[in-house]
Order: structure tokens, then C-alpha cells, then sequence
């Protein structure tokens, strides 16, 4: 399994730096669907910073959109030989549709090939499958968005956390105890604190001076419905971005959240998919008041959250979802927006590939016009695309360019809007 190393525990955290002013932006700087293999010089591959509502690379002063896809298992498949091409492929195939940012996984806590093996402890052959995927994006001039944790038990989660410690004789009773318990939240802070200021085998730059890494998001999709009154999961979200920040003021720092409003603005809950998402623990306007937050983030996933396949229906609450979340993050938040996980599946039959490029349309354009109106920054980010060979991954959202010529040139085409 490699070198284990099990470090110290984290250093102790302070507030966050100032929020940046809202600055007009209508221009854009997307990477370009040629994409170079040698890297560029260090003035012209700056860090990506927020200007209020829009980002910008921090040299060049130059407008940055968010073109992007998810593809999660990078780091899994780089720590194999086998199929560490794939990750080659998988960025070298998006950076060639024009597709600029990429999220993954850069947590896998416990089980197999698992980074973080307990706590404190990380295995440094996989840590060197991270580097690899980092390095591999650096090279393809493609930004990460790196996610910490998870709120499922994919990949281990807050489930491992809350295992974790229970062996080591903590009194726990429910998986939620990972935001409140403070020796989970120690855990958390060193893997953070592992990862954050790792500097890579390859590139010999530190994580935390990367300019290919755009944001640390600090745990896909959480939720806390131990406490539906939100306190609970907004107190960790505080934590953490402050402790993000603490160690890294460089770079974006967002939640991870799906986007479902909350006990603050109840006139606000019946745009959620159903009554129970409002009582899940999270609070879409509150959330993302947290001092440290840069991004406002949200998933769509229309297929799942509807109960029915008809398709105006999908369209509608997708052109609904996003206007509000927009509207919100801009006049109310005054930052950027990132819909962090956007897709259909193709899996049960009940949509198909036509509908599913109609589906992606609808969010591109619901996006764009915002943009076009200089209204916010951010962009979007496809779930989730996968180069040939990987196959046995996809969970039916699964874009393969290969067998999608189609979903290629709207890709291309997109990236080509945000050109102009």
C-alpha cells in the first residue's frame, strides 16, 4: 500500500481574509479548445481570484468562466498503472472540447486504495496518484476543483470519520455527529491541513501556491438532517472555511452544497424539488454568508428530485432553479455561482440521449444569459464525462466523446459562446 505516513494534528485556525469588491466584468478568458502540453509561462498561468460577482486570473486581470465537468475517480485511477492513462485521457479529451475546470475527488478515506487510512495517517503512494492528477491538469492547462470530503459513504465520508471515532472510544450516535464532534472535526482539519499544504513529487509546488487548483470544496453534498434548523451544519461550515483560509488565503473556498433553501428564507422553500429538502440542514442563503465562502454552489438533478418523466416539466424547474439561485447569489450574496453537478442519466430508459443535450442546453443557456447580462460569474460543471475504458464507472450520466459526437460539439460550441 506504500509509504504510510501518519503526521502530527493540524495547526490551530484563524478568521478569513475581507471579501473582494464587485467589480463589472464582460469579457472572458475561457482555455482554449487547442490545448498546449508544455507549460506556459508562470505570469500567464495565474491563480483565479473573486472579483465580487465574477472571477478573474489574477495576473492578466482577465474575466475567467467556468467551463467545466466532473469526473471523480482520478485520483483512484492513477494510483493503478493500468489505468493511470485514463486520467491522461480524460483531461486531454476535455481540454480539447474547451472545457477549462475540473472536480474530483481529492479524498478517499479508509477501504481500498484509501489516502487518508486512519487518522492522521495517509498513504504516500496515493498521495502521488494526487499529485500525478494535479500535475496532469497543470500541464493540459486545465483548473481543479478539489473536493475533501464526502457526505455519502462513497469513497468513505463522514461515515469513516464517524467509524473512525468509535474506535477510538468517542461516544457517537448518528453520522451527523461528523459536523458537531470535535474530535471528527480534528481529523477533518488535519487531512484538510495534509492535503492543503502537500507539496507535489512532480511539480515541487505546494498545493496551497498551485495556481491549477481554483477551489477547495469542503465536502460534496452535505447534509445534516439531525438538525433541520441548519445551526448545526452552518457552525461547521464557519469552522472549516475559516480553517481553509487560515492555511491557504490563496485560493476560492466553496461548500459543496446542492443548493435547497432553508429555514432562513422560508418564502423561499417552495422552489425546492419537495417539501423534505427544506429540512435537510442546509440553507442556501445562509450557507454561503459564511465568512471564507467565495462560490455559491449547486447541483440539478431534475431526474431524480421529479417524480415524473415529462420533459417540459424538467426544463421548467430547471429554468426556475437556476433564475432564483442567480438572482440570489448575485443581489443577495454578491458572488459568483457554480452548479457544481448538473446531468441526466440515461440509465432506466426514461430519458434519452436527445433530451439529455436538451436538458445540458437549458443550463448552459440559463447561465450564459445571466452572464451576457453581466449580472455573475462562475459556470457550470457537467456530471460527469469519461474518456474510453472507463466504462464500468458510469453510474448512467456518463459522457463518453466517443460515442457522443453530438454532446462534443455542444460542449465545443459553449466554449466558443464564452469566447465571444
Amino acid at each position: 500500500m506504500g509509504d504510510m505516513r501518519c503526521p502530527l494534528t493540524a495547526t490551530a485556525w484563524s478568521t478569513t481574509t475581507p471579501r473582494i469588491s464587485l467589480l463589472p466584468y464582460v469579457l472572458l478568458g475561457v482555455a482554449s479548445s487547442t490545448m498546449s502540453t508544455e507549460p506556459e509561462a508562470e505570469e500567464e498561468w495565474a491563480a483565479v481570484e473573486r472579483r465580487g460577482a465574477h472571477l478573474v486570473t489574477a495576473a492578466a486581470e482577465r474575466p475567467f468562466i467556468i467551463h467545466g465537468f466532473n469526473t471523480y475517480w482520478l485520483m483512484s485511477f492513477a494510483a493503478d498503472g493500468a489505468t493511470r492513462p485514463r486520467v491522461t485521457a480524460a483531461i486531454s479529451e476535455a481540454a480539447g472540447a474547451g472545457l477549462n475546470v475540473c472536480r474530483t475527488w481529492a479524498f478517499n478515506d479508509g477501504g481500498y486504495r484509501a489516502l487518508q487510512t486512519a487518522p492522521f495517517c495517509y498513504d504516500e503512494e496515493v498521495f502521488q496518484a494526487l499529485d500525478f492528477v494535479v500535475s496532469e491538469a497543470r500541464r493540459y492547462k486545465m483548473r481543479l476543483i478539489l473536493a475533501l470530503c464526502n457526505n455519502w459513504e462513497d469513497y468513505g465520508g463522514k461515515a469513516q470519520y464517524v467509524s473512525w471515532g468509535k474506535e477510538a472510544g468517542v461516544d457517537l450516535t448518528s453520522d451527523d455527529d461528523f459536523f458537531s464532534d470535535p474530535t471528527l472535526k480534528s481529523y477533518y482539519k488535519a487531512f484538510v491541513e495534509a492535503v492543503v499544504t502537500r507539496i507535489n513529487t512532480i511539480t515541487n509546488v505546494a498545493y496551497k501556491d498551485d495556481p491549477t487548483i481554483l477551489a477547495w470544496e469542503l465536502i460534496n453534498e452535505p447534509r445534516c438532517s439531525s438538525d433541520p434548523s441548519g445551526d448545526t451544519l452552518q457552525a461547521w461550515i464557519e469552522e472549516m472555511a475559516s480553517y481553509v483560509k487560515s492555511i491557504d488565503p490563496l485560493h476560492l473556498v466553496e461548500i459543496g452544497v446542492e443548493g435547497y433553501y432553508g429555514p432562513s428564507t422560508p418564502e423561499l422553500l417552495l422552489v425546492n424539488p419537495d417539501d423534505y429538502s427544506g429540512h435537510v440542514g442546509t440553507d442556501f442563503i445562509r450557507n454561503h454568508q459564511a465568512l471564507g465562502i467565495d462560490l455559491a454552489s449547486v447541483h440539478i438533478y431534475s431526474d431524480t428530485w421529479l417524480p415524473d418523466s415529462i420533459e417540459e416539466n424538467h426544463l421548467q424547474f430547471v429554468n426556475t432553479w437556476m433564475q432564483q439561485h442567480i438572482d440570489d447569489a448575485a443581489n443577495l450574496l454578491g458572488m459568483p455561482i457554480v452548479i457544481g453537478e448538473f446531468g441526466l442519466s440515461l440509465k432506466d430508459g426514461k430519458f434519452d440521449s436527445e433530451f439529455r443535450e436538451t436538458f445540458m442546453q437549458t443550463v448552459y443557456s440559463n447561465f450564459l444569459n445571466s452572464w451576457e447580462r453581466g449580472m455573475i460569474g462562475g459556470g457550470c460543471l457537467l456530471w460527469q464525462l469519461f474518456p474510453e475504458g472507463a466504462e464500468h464507472m458510469d453510474d448512467g450520466y456518463a459522457v463518453i466523446f466517443a460515442n457522443s459526437p453530438s454532446t462534443f460539439n455542444l460542449l465545443s460550441n459553449h466554449s466558443r459562446k464564452l469566447e465571444c
